[in-house]
């Protein structure tokens, strides 16, 4: 039998809180830059790697409050993800890169417009892991946001070695380092494939860059 993402989501989102909420972030006021950029009324997005997402979820609900938004599957799965996400604060635009992924960029541009700071896990939602797909640029250059690389380390956790990406479960009353990189831009107008091939490069070594050593075993 499959259980009801609408009565399943209430309880998610009260265990998620109070998780995310143990847990000690350390960022130096990191985002700080990313709201100056909102408040100029320039769109901001922030990108990360898919297996940092539980942190980073929890990190920016708290510190951007309602004022994130990200793409989340299409998918039942997705559905309850959702649900939880909005309780929490986030608007939610619905794709993938394997399903509906040029709507969802369409949808978070406009959540962006908004003056809501783009979220996008840019290596999912199946890998190859730590390898940059194409949409976070494309969306910057055609919406004129600046990409912000962020990261996060948390103190102890799980890793799940077995999936494609993995992923980190933090332990609850841990700290976790959270930074966020210096921006980058791209030129507005058509932008060629290689161009495009080229700045997800750049990108994926700006999050490299941004919290360079060995993550948690």
């Amino acid at each position: 039998m499959r259980l009801d993402p609408a009565r399943i989501a209430p309880a998610l989102t009260v265990l998620y809180r109070l998780w995310v909420r143990s847990i000690r972030f350390l960022d130096a006021g990191g985002m700080d830059p990313v709201r100056a950029c909102l408040d100029s009324g320039r769109p901001a997005m922030l990108v990360l790697w898919h297996e940092e997402l539980f942190a980073l979820t929890g990190y920016g609900s708290l510190a951007m409050t309602n004022r994130a938004a990200t793409v989340v599957s299409d998918s039942r799965d997705g559905e309850l993800i959702a649900r939880v996400l909005e309780r929490i604060g986030y608007a939610t635009a619905r794709g993938s890169s394997t399903r509906g992924g040029l709507k969802a960029l369409k949808q978070l541009r406009q959540h962006m417009e908004a003056g809501r700071v783009g979220v996008l896990t840019v290596d999912g939602p199946r890998g190859p892991r730590q390898k940059v797909k194409d949409g976070a640029v494309y969306l910057a250059q055609k919406s004129g946001a600046l990409l912000f690389p962020v990261r996060s380390r948390p103190s102890s956790c799980h890793v799940f070695k077995r999936s494609w990406d993995h992923f980190q479960l933090p332990l609850p009353f841990c700290s976790c380092v959270v930074r966020i990189g210096k921006p980058l831009s791209f030129a507005p107008g058509k932008i060629s494939a290689e161009e495009l091939a080229q700045g997800s490069l750049r990108l994926e070594q700006a999050l490299h860059d941004t919290l360079p050593d060995s993550p948690p075993a």
